[in-house]
């Protein structure tokens, strides 16, 4: 048994080193496309070590014996998002083919729908890949925040750097590490920061729309995430305050 496992582990580690090899191709081709400069080629492979490297230890860690078709599909988008953080790293220097990037994006976009429906009929959710999947779209809103606030100033940042802020907040106030009810509101919105991004990103409807784009993008993300706060806190002042002190205002309510 021992030895089947060691062997079912390297299998998987072996899935994590094709998925860097194949991140390491694309960004070859996309290079050799258009001339890629050393800024895009360092952020595309400072990418894929990061992933390979952070990917690999938490598969050590969960001791998963199949790597599993939903997460080769959130492999796949990896390798997009990398080959689209290559794109906006290079664009300091030289602006990228706009039918390249947002070729890129609206694949990388359109397969977050389905690593989760494969995981479903397939029965192999877990925690790991719910996790990597939501880190991959985490960090392409991010790197889409970065190009488009090039072009609209540095306030576009905030929808990407929303989620990380949220995650630094939760190692100083622990209750907002705490579960959160399922929330079809909450899924759409995350769905469209990418969509209305990418819009804006791709520059084809006039300035003044694709600010406004943006802006709906900001404030959705702002309620979504200021709803999602104030029932963490409200929860865990429910956990948190005697029985006794709950029931006044249950029963003024009331």
């Amino acid at each position: 048994m021992a030895l089947n496992n060691s062997y079912d582990a390297r299998l998987v580690q072996q899935e994590t080193a094709v998925g860097a090899g194949l991140m390491i191709l694309l960004l070859a081709l996309i290079g050799t496309a258009i001339g890629m400069g050393p800024v895009g080629w360092f952020s595309g492979l400072a990418f894929t070590i990061a992933t390979w490297a952070v990917l690999s230890r938490a598969l050590h860690r969960s001791g998963l014996r199949t790597f599993g078709a939903a997460n080769r599909v959130t492999l796949g988008r990896a390798c997009l998002v990398g080959g689209v953080t290559a794109l906006v790293a290079d664009s300091f220097q030289d602006s990228p083919p706009v039918s390249l990037f947002v070729g890129l994006t609206a694949v990388a976009l359109i397969l977050d729908g389905v690593d989760g429906k494969v995981a479903r009929r397939t029965g192999t959710s877990t925690p790991l890949g719910a996790r990597f999947d939501m880190e991959v779209d985490a960090f392409l809103i991010l790197v889409l925040s970065v190009y488009v606030s090039m072009a609209m100033g540095p306030w576009v940042l905030l929808i990407g750097a929303m989620r990380y802020v949220f995650v630094a907040a939760a190692r100083v106030w622990p209750w907002l590490t705490a579960p959160l009810p399922p929330s079809t509101a909450r899924k759409t919105v995350a769905a469209l920061q990418g969509v209305l991004l990418l819009v804006a990103g791709a520059a084809l409807l006039p300035h003044a729309v694709n600010v406004a784009v943006v802006a709906l993008a900001l404030g959705l993300l702002v309620w979504s995430f200021g709803r999602d706060v104030l029932w963490l806190y409200r929860n865990s002042r429910a956990h948190t305050t005697p029985s006794a002190e709950r029931e006044v205002p249950e029963l003024v309510a009331g």
